[in-house]
This record gives C-alpha cells, structure tokens and sequence, in this order.
C-alpha cells in the first residue's frame, strides 16, 4: 500500500508522516474529542448498544480470564478508560477497577458512579507514577488506545512495567489497512482508503503489525480475537457504506443483531468464531490477549 499520508514502521504497523505534537494531542482529547462526540462515543446509547458493548467487554473478559491464574477478583486497570463501561463491568463482579485518560467527561456522562476511579492527565505520565510506586495489576485493558498515541511502542513496554508477571494486557485496535481493505480500493468498492482518520489515528495496525510490536515490547501472544467485520458490507453495492453514507445506520443495526446473535451461542463459541476471523484477517478490530515475556503458562 502505497500513501502519502502513512509511512511503514520497520515493525510492520503503518504511522502518520505528518504528527501533530505532544501539546496539540493531548488538548485535542481534552477539549474536543469526547465533548463534541468526534469520536465513536456518544451523549446517549440505545438499549440494544449498551447490550452490544456489555457483550464484547464480557467475551474479552473471558478471553483474558482463560490465560490468567486468578481464583478471585484482582486489580483491574483501564488505560484510556473511556466513558467506563469495562470499569464498571469488571467493579460489579468484585475486582479492584481503575481507569486513567485524557479526560474523565465520557465516565461522567455514561458511567458517573465510576468516575471517581478514573484518574485524568497524561496517559504516559499517569503510568509512570505507578511504575514509580511499584504498582502491578492483574489485567490491564488497552482498548482502541494505541493507534492514538504518538509513541503506541513506549507505551506497551510501561505497561510491561506495570502488569504482573502472570498477569495479562488486552490490547484492542481497529483493523486497518490489512489486504482485504485493500483490494476494495483496487477494485473501486470504495474511493479512498476510509479508515485513514488524521489526528485522530496515528499509527495503523493488522494482527500481524500488532503481535510484531507485541513481540518487540516485552510480550507473548497468548491469543487474538477479531470482532464483527462490518467492512463485508463494502463489498456489496446494496450494503456499501463508504460508497453512500446513508446506508450506514442500516449497517451498523444489522452488526449489532448479528453480534447478539453470535453471542447468544455461548461466550466460547463466539471467541472461537471470532479467533477464526482474526485468523483469516477479518474484523473491524483486532483483541490480542498478551502474556508477559517468559510467562510459561
């Protein structure tokens, strides 16, 4: 893939050229992003999305869960915690759930009996106190973080620092830029390569790109997931949504009842379809479950 906007890092996962710096970032977050809904979250959920995102934070959960050692609740961090969805969650079933962000206005809004564990700043800085103070956690969350921040390698090793020894991190990144994405450019199923998003996205990742980072940053691999690959209705001209906007909302309905229904088939068959998707490069995003380096679990 060739693009003036991107560069291939020597790791394998595609970059930005053009940067915004430190100082820009983190006022983008602060101020704009969760408070003007420029991102993917929003003021107010239908029931039927608030099912949807309970079900993907419990499929993980029992993902990470099947490579842990635990037989009771442990300490929880969320890093880029969001609106708090996957604090809460992991809070009601007994575990010791913190989060830190940019900003704590989505947990305010979605999630306000939570707030209080959220810390606000910078992410790299948050971190590093707990380093600092000797903290470890149990699991540790990184979900549609890392192709946010300017240094997505600098940040995986911290949180080698801060993760247990048997302990595991998630890492959920949208699937960008792999062959499949590709060949609807080529073929002219769609006219641009849509999942570019300039600042909002820095650095683009695959399964592949991923586990190579993974790898260079301290981590095994323990497992991959993908999630609902939404971008097969690109390869349909009745279903494009890139090609015609409106067909959108119908999309992402027909995700949600689709989802549901895999869920309904039990979480390990559902992580089981979706390790297939992973497998062959499919899905709207990508989960790796990462063990610490030397962990022989």
């Amino acid at each position: 893939m060739t693009d003036p906007r991107l560069r291939r890092h020597e790791l394998g996962f595609l970059e930005v050229v053009d940067r915004p710096n430190a100082d820009e970032l983190a006022a983008y977050y602060a101020d704009t992003y969760y408070q003007t809904e420029q991102s993917n979250y929003r003021r107010h959920y239908p029931d039927e999305e608030l099912a949807a995102i309970r079900l993907r934070i419990e499929q993980r959960a029992a993902e990470a869960s099947a490579h842990l050692r635990l037989q009771r609740p442990g300490r929880f961090l969320d890093v880029g915690c969001g609106e708090g969805f996957a604090i809460k969650w992991f809070a009601d079933r007994g575990w010791d759930a913190a989060g830190i962000d940019f900003s704590a206005a989505a947990a305010k809004a979605m999630n306000p009996d939570i707030a209080d564990r959220v810390d606000k700043g910078d992410l790299f800085t948050l971190l590093q106190t707990r380093i600092d103070n000797g903290e470890t956690y149990d699991l540790v969350w990184l979900a549609n973080v890392l192709e946010h921040v300017l240094d997505p390698i600098g940040l995986l090793r911290d949180l080698r620092k801060l993760v247990h020894p048997q302990g595991v991190l998630v890492v959920t990144v949208p699937n960008d830029g792999g062959a499949y994405h590709e060949a609807l450019y080529q073929s002219g199923d769609i006219d641009r390569r849509f999942w570019i998003a300039i600042p909002d996205h820095i650095s683009y990742f695959t399964s592949e790109s991923l586990e190579a980072i993974a790898s260079s940053t301290g981590w095994q691999t323990a497992s991959v997931l993908g999630d609902f690959p939404i971008d097969l209705f690109l390869a349909h001209p009745g279903s494009n949504y890139v090609a015609d906007r409106t067909k959108g909302s119908d999309a992402h309905r027909a995700r949600l009842r689709l989802e549901a229904q895999i869920g309904a088939a039990g979480t390990e068959a559902a992580n089981r379809f979706y390790a297939s998707l992973a497998e062959v490069g499919l899905g709207r995003n990508i989960t790796a479950f990462l063990r610490p380096e030397g962990d022989d679990r």
